[in-house]
């Protein structure tokens, strides 16, 4: 059933990524063409978003425990750190360069569009080299922590 409701809800998810453009990256760019071709369209799906979201989390967050985990998992730090802002700050410039954000490529990888494949593909070595430098740098301090001990 779990894994019933998940397909539903990535159809879900991913047909309203095609109805509102955001699997056209020419869509996305053209939002930050503010000096051309601008098209705002983009500023309502994102608005439409939140409202959505907003409303979503103040209805389930009254429930005592999610439908299929023992309960609620929230962030515990608050606090914009320096890794925070650096990945925000990369992910709007990938997003500004090539027109898809995650959320819009993975539907778009029905297409096989060689561009949506090859960002989904940089995507994930991103991810990769990312867990692996993070990995070592945890290692290394669990080290040094160790050694003054």
């Amino acid at each position: 059933m779990r894994n019933f409701l998940t397909f539903l809800i990535g159809v879900l998810f991913g047909t309203g990524i095609a109805l509102s453009g955001m699997a056209n990256p020419a869509k996305v760019l053209n939002f930050f063409d503010v000096a051309g071709t601008w098209d705002p369209s983009l500023a309502f799906v994102m608005g439409g978003a939140v409202c959505v979201t907003f409303l979503g989390y103040q209805i389930v967050l009254k429930r005592p425990a999610p439908v299929f985990e023992p309960r609620f998992e929230m962030p515990k730090q608050h606090a914009l750190d320096p890794r925070l802002i650096l990945g925000a700050g990369l992910f709007g410039i990938g997003w500004g360069i090539a027109g898809f954000c995650p959320g819009g490529a993975l539907p778009a990888l029905g297409t096989f569009d060689a561009s949506v494949v090859l960002f989904v593909a940089a995507l994930i070595v991103g991810m990769l080299v990312t867990r692996l430098v993070l990995g070592r740098r945890l290692l290394s301090a669990r080290r040094a922590q160790q050694s003054t001990l």
